[in-house]
């Protein structure tokens, strides 16, 4: 039977990554540094993108990659602004998310953190592949963490992370800069990519559509959105990407509503259509489909 990466294969990719990104660190991969608006900045490299708000409070960081990549982003973040980083928030738990946590611990940033990321940090260790170390894992974790909402009132600007339960995970917050008018998504935007819904750390087809109409609530025509993958978006980015998730959900639910197997569904091939603009490396329509048939089966 054919299914999604599991837990563990996932974990495996990530710690592929990691090594990867250890090797390749001073000789190929390189951070770009993209300006969205006013004082928020997005840098693109290897794993999940980063958002920095910088400006005379200091920097306020979301995400930070692989521990390897550390050098090269705090190199980026200089580019842009002379103050430390004074705050970091994951997205979510995964390692190519948190694994500079460690090393910007060190540095006495402050990381905060949905309650459930914390708690899958320290219950799934194989998710700090990204870096972390066995004797420094204690300062790679949240030392805040918050349920449904926390607001940071840094560089002129509120930012509030918001909590979608059980999306790309049982722990993701999108950030939304008010002033700025700039949404970071975390992993639960891909843009322009099949989403990775993490089914056995509580991800569900359902919270990513509940996560992506809770931001588009608080959007407008002028917003720009940070997916956790893929390039930055419009609005009409994260509607079209969101309507493509919605497409191949009802479309599975109908056949789960008729009785059909997995296979019957793969076999059908609800995604079809997408296959070759979504897919990409670690995701191609049939691992999608097998997520959401997942998610609605509780399979």
């Amino acid at each position: 039977m054919r299914r999604i990466l599991s837990y563990a294969a996932m974990a495996g990719i990530l710690a592929l990554s990691a090594t990867q990104a250890t090797a390749q660190d001073q000789a190929s991969v390189e951070v770009r540094t993209e300006h969205v608006r006013g004082h928020i900045y997005a840098l693109f490299a290897r794993g999940g993108n980063i958002g920095v708000s910088a400006g005379d409070d200091g920097v306020f960081l979301i995400d930070d990659q692989f521990a390897p990549l550390t050098p090269k982003i705090l190199a980026a973040i200089a580019e842009i602004s002379d103050q430390p980083v004074r705050y970091l928030i994951n997205t979510h738990y995964h390692g190519d998310h948190t694994g500079g946590n460690e090393n910007l611990g060190k540095m006495g940033t402050v990381i905060v953190a949905q309650d459930n990321v914390r708690v899958q940090l320290i219950s799934r260790p194989l998710n700090r592949s990204g870096g972390w170390t066995d004797e420094g894992a204690g300062i790679g974790l949240p030392v805040i963490t918050f349920n449904d909402q926390l607001s940071f009132h840094l560089n002129g600007d509120e930012a509030r992370a918001i909590h979608v339960a059980n999306a790309h995970t049982d722990g993701d917050s999108f950030i939304h800069f008010k002033g700025a008018n700039v949404i970071h998504m975390g992993d639960i935007m891909f843009n322009g990519r099949f989403p990775y819904i993490d089914v056995d750390a509580g991800g569900n087809v359902t919270g990513v559509l509940a996560g992506y109409d809770r931001a588009l609530a608080l959007a407008n025509d002028q917003t720009l959105f940070i997916p956790g993958h893929g390039p930055m978006a419009s609005r009409g980015d994260v509607v079209s990407n969101r309507a493509m998730i919605q497409t191949v959900r009802d479309r599975v639910a109908a056949m789960i509503a008729d009785g059909k197997s997995l296979e019957e569904v793969l076999s059908a091939a609800p995604a079809a259509e997408y296959d070759e603009a979504y897919t990409w490396a670690f995701i191609n329509a049939a691992k999608f489909v097998t997520a959401v048939y997942r998610s609605l089966t509780g399979e």
